[in-house]
């Protein structure tokens, strides 16, 4: 999950907006046919093959008649027409993440046998990228992670985040526009079934990712009759009564889940980053030197903020828990910390597209489900959590822009297990940001509908992506045949 993420009068004129502009409930009236996608060249990037379209899109389901806005659509044709099957509609994570070359992305992992059964399809939700994009318009420094994501200060208190979260929300409300007060995943799920009708498909298929996996089950849900064969990859808590709020609580578990694996490869022989020569030292070396940058921060020329402080140092193991691939980017900038290695290069995403993903995670987030007020005991549950996971420190239960948000045009779309049988759910064991056990809520809101592939894997991400020769080859055989286990497996470690 992608979280970053004036006064009561602004709220009460959002609020005012939102009646004209809200989301529809499920039972929209009918609407015009959707035209034919007319494909041409792709700008920005991806294969060769890739082609790229628009689909135009009520902006109101209520109103399907009135304003509508576009979404960029892309595919990469099947690779082998006499074995197509139908479409794979691959859907971003985020929320907010861009999904237009996805198709280019994965054209080089995907096996031929399911290369050759599907056009692969990518999109931009709405108000991301090429999709009549959104913008808050927010201060630089509050672009920063270390704000976007609830980091209480040093002491517990959550005064700051407070303050910033009411700026964030007041912020994006004046400067989103109905586009951005559009955004919720019932209405990404509205939007792929018009994708889906463009496409001339009577069903599609899916393969949704993190916070994909959620849109991928409102879609199912709300669509059923429509759904082929959907894969879920890194899965997301569907609580209806909490929604982003269970997610970014998730962290909590999840970073826990997933620590040990970064604390082995740190203590390793021959490692060059190494940090010490037991796993077992790794964690309070770290918890120690975020309590010595709490007190004393180190200059970071170039950062946002410009220095190394004991939430940066948190907030760069969140991310690098993700991936193996990331784990020397904590190592080396714990030694930095230390005194041993020199501050590392800063990078990251261009700020124009950092300010389009943090408003449509935001717009997402605070759309779906309402969230407790600011005086609705975030202070209690940050220090709760503090104590039961220091290594997140009480950042999963902090306060967020949604607590300052209006109320959402419509109750989340409750998962359930009324459908065809045709959902399989693939989850890493170790997953920081979908830890399993969230994945597990997921798998029982199903039902009957749905399988798992548990896989004994840590990071973010499963098929394709931890050279797990048993998830891979169950998830493959699902998409090529259809087939799923029988019951629930799990798949031992990659060996």
């Amino acid at each position: 999950m992608g979280i970053i993420n004036r006064t009561a009068a602004l709220l009460t004129a959002a609020t005012a907006v939102l009646a004209v502009t809200a989301p529809a409930s499920q039972a929209a009236p009918a609407a015009p046919r959707t035209e034919p996608l007319v494909w041409g060249g792709c700008a920005g990037g991806g294969a060769p093959q890739q082609q790229c379209a628009t689909v135009s899109v009520p902006l109101d389901y209520r109103h399907p008649g009135g304003q509508r806005i576009d979404l960029a659509v892309s595919r990469i044709a099947s690779a082998n027409p006499e074995l197509r099957r139908g479409s794979l509609v691959l859907i971003p994570g985020g929320p907010g993440g861009t999904g237009l070359n996805t198709p280019s992305a994965v054209l080089g992992k995907l096996p031929q046998e399911v290369r050759d059964r599907y056009d692969l399809i990518g999109f931009d939700p709405r108000g991301v990228g090429r999709s009549t994009p959104v913008d808050c318009g927010l201060a630089h420094e509050d672009l920063a992670m270390v704000r976007l994501r609830p980091w209480p200060a040093a002491d517990g208190s959550v005064d700051r985040n407070t303050a910033t979260a009411r700026r964030i929300a007041e912020t994006c409300l004046h400067n989103g526009g109905p586009v951005l007060r559009s955004i919720s995943t019932a209405n990404e799920a509205r939007d792929l079934d018009r994708i889906r009708q463009a496409l001339g498909e009577r069903r599609i298929s899916a393969w949704g990712v993190s916070y994909g996996t959620y849109a991928g089950a409102v879609y199912a849900s709300m669509f059923p009759q429509h759904t082929d064969r959907i894969l879920l990859d890194s899965n997301d808590d569907p609580d209806p009564a909490k929604v982003g709020r269970g997610w970014l609580a998730a962290y909590g578990t999840g970073v826990e889940d997933r620590f040990p694996d970064f604390a082995a490869w740190a203590a390793a022989p021959g490692n060059p980053d190494r940090l010490a020569a037991t796993a077992a030292e790794v964690r309070p070396l770290l918890l120690d030197l975020a309590a010595r940058l709490d007190r004393e921060p180190l200059p970071w020329p170039g950062a946002n903020p410009a220095v190394l402080d004991g939430n940066v140092l948190r907030q760069t193991m969140v991310d690098a828990l993700y991936d193996d691939e990331r784990f020397p980017v904590l190592a080396r900038l714990v030694l930095a910390g230390l005194g041993s290695r020199p501050m590392p290069a800063v990078q990251g995403p261009p700020e124009a597209v950092l300010q389009n993903t943090v408003a449509v995670s935001v717009g997402t987030l605070c759309n779906d489900v309402a969230w407790p007020r600011p005086a609705g005991g975030y202070a209690r549950a940050v220090a709760e959590e503090r104590a039961a996971h220091p290594l997140t420190a009480g950042m999963p239960v902090n306060v967020m822009p949604c607590a300052l948000w209006p109320q959402p045009a419509e109750p989340p779309v409750v998962v359930t297990s009324h459908g065809p049988s045709n959902v399989l759910l693939v989850q890493n064991l170790r997953d920081p940001a979908t830890p399993y056990a969230g994945a597990l809520k997921l798998r029982q809101a199903f039902g009957g509908r749905a399988r798992m592939v548990a896989v004994d894997s840590g990071g973010h991400d499963a098929y394709l992506a931890n050279g797990n020769a048993c998830g891979d080859a169950l998830v493959t055989d699902f998409l090529v045949t259809g087939r799923r286990p029988a019951a629930d497996t799990r798949c031992p470690a990659a060996g």
